[in-house]
């Protein structure tokens, strides 16, 4: 086992850094999380829209356009949002500036998606006019949206870095002297995009997606094999101390939230939780594999809490409360588990079992798919409660997972307790000693 750990170290963790330290990955993965606020707002009034209480739809019916809104002007142009999102973070990577950056990008992806409707007499009582569908920068054209954003960028940091802009004396308030200096890019970005889409019919949205397609149906759709990598990888780089999903993340998050938001999509359309596109959602290990934190570790900590150690014991009150609202740094670092050849192997594999048998559960229809974006800091079982469309089901589930989880980790937790009380019995040993020898010192004087 060392010798794989040393070997994985050595080769496979400095090319996985890389990575995840890579530029255009940082800016999708934090443009992505800053708008999380808005997705888990949208969430929160689709299942409001959706509560199994006989007569509520009844109740509501006269009020549900209105209260469809936030979940239409949150999920529904999410897409809109990452643009912006992204290129801002890009932007600030290139320290030039982030708000014309994030401008940029959004003027970018408009173009580059939008086709904007032309009706040419009143129609449905909407007046004769141009209008643009919410539907093309929904979650569809996320792919897009990062995309048109990274190149967007990248144009307006040639220009500003080669110094090819509009000069402004120096007296000129700095915010009219970066719109000015952003007029040429923002040209050159609009006929660029327009060209494509118009000129060209190039649709970049439908070109990324299509290249996307395959990957994301692997490790974000309905293949087992995949969601097993996905787990098998994140607990791979938490065993060495790196938060797997900050390194995985610049990959997984643009499909994961492209599967997440594709569910709230559909099931907002069709109120029906058991049939939606994707079963491994962020949210499906979330709620169902990563149950108190990364590694299905409030198992462990409920462990430590009847150890006869003393550290042991100490390290499961500490870190009960932070499983319960799915925290696992401080059993992880605490413990540690990071690089411990004996608590490594059930991290591992328990999230591994826990993937299996929650993907039997929601592929026979015991429970229904994720279809909600909660904070991970939910209590598990309310988690799961709400994120499947207040299925109890979902909630048993999580509790079944995390007593499934204490049984793959009670024999390695036997071991490592038991080399704790072997070392704690040679430090009182030890200790002991001192005081006698310092006792024969102090006759002797």
């Amino acid at each position: 086992m060392n010798t794989v750990l040393t070997f994985l170290e050595k080769h496979f963790m400095p090319v996985a850094n890389k990575i995840g330290s890579q530029r255009h990955l940082l800016a999708i993965r934090n443009g992505l999380i800053s708008i999380m606020p808005l997705t888990i707002v949208g969430s929160i009034f689709a299942i409001f829209l959706n509560i199994p209480i006989s007569g509520y739809d009844e109740l509501i019916a006269p009020i549900r356009p209105a209260l469809d809104i936030p979940f239409r002007f949150t999920i529904g142009v999410m897409g809109l949002y990452a643009a912006f999102a992204v290129a801002h973070y890009l932007g600030s990577s290139y320290k030039v500036d982030p708000l014309s950056a994030g401008l940029l990008g959004t003027l970018g992806y408009l173009i580059s998606v939008v086709n904007p409707i032309q009706l040419t007499k009143d129609v449905g009582g909407m007046s004769a006019g141009r209008y643009m569908s919410i539907g093309d920068i929904s979650s569809t054209s996320l792919f897009g949206a990062i995309v048109a954003a990274l190149i967007s960028v990248e144009i307006y940091r040639f220009f500003i870095q080669h110094k090819i802009t509009i000069k402004l004396p120096d007296s000129v308030p700095p915010a009219v002297l970066k719109s000015f200096e952003a007029l040429i890019p923002a040209f050159v970005i609009m006929v660029l995009f327009w060209g494509l889409r118009y000129g060209l019919k190039f649709d970049i949205n439908s070109a990324i997606t299509a290249l996307v397609l395959p990957l994301k149906s692997l490790l974000v759709g309905n293949s087992l094999i995949g969601g097993l990598i996905t787990i098998f990888l994140i607990q791979l780089f938490w065993s060495f101390g790196i938060h797997g999903e900050n390194v995985l993340g610049p990959i997984l998050r643009p499909m994961w939230d492209a599967a997440i938001l594709e569910n709230m999509d559909v099931f907002a359309k069709t109120g029906n939780a058991h049939n939606l596109p994707n079963l491994f959602t962020e949210q499906f290990f979330q709620w169902f594999v990563q149950v108190g934190g990364s590694g299905t570790t409030i198992a462990l900590a409920i462990l430590f809490l009847t150890s006869r150690s003393k550290f042991v014991k100490q390290m499961g009150g500490l870190t009960i409360v932070p499983g319960v609202f799915n925290i696992s740094e401080p059993l992880v670092f605490g413990t540690p588990i990071v690089m411990n050849p004996i608590l490594i192997i059930p991290f591992i594999v328990a999230p591994m079992v826990l993937t299996i048998v929650s993907y039997i559960a929601t592929a026979t229809g015991l429970v229904p798919m994720m279809m909600a974006k909660l904070p991970f800091t939910l209590f598990g079982p309310l988690g799961a409660l709400l994120s499947t469309n207040w299925s109890i089901p979902a909630a048993i589930l999580n509790v079944v997972n995390i007593l499934i989880a204490l049984v793959i980790y009670y024999p390695f937790f036997k071991i490592f307790e038991k080399q704790q009380l072997a070392n704690e019995a040679k430090e009182l040993e030890e200790e002991a000693q001192k005081q006698e020898n310092d006792g024969v010192v102090g006759v002797e004087n």
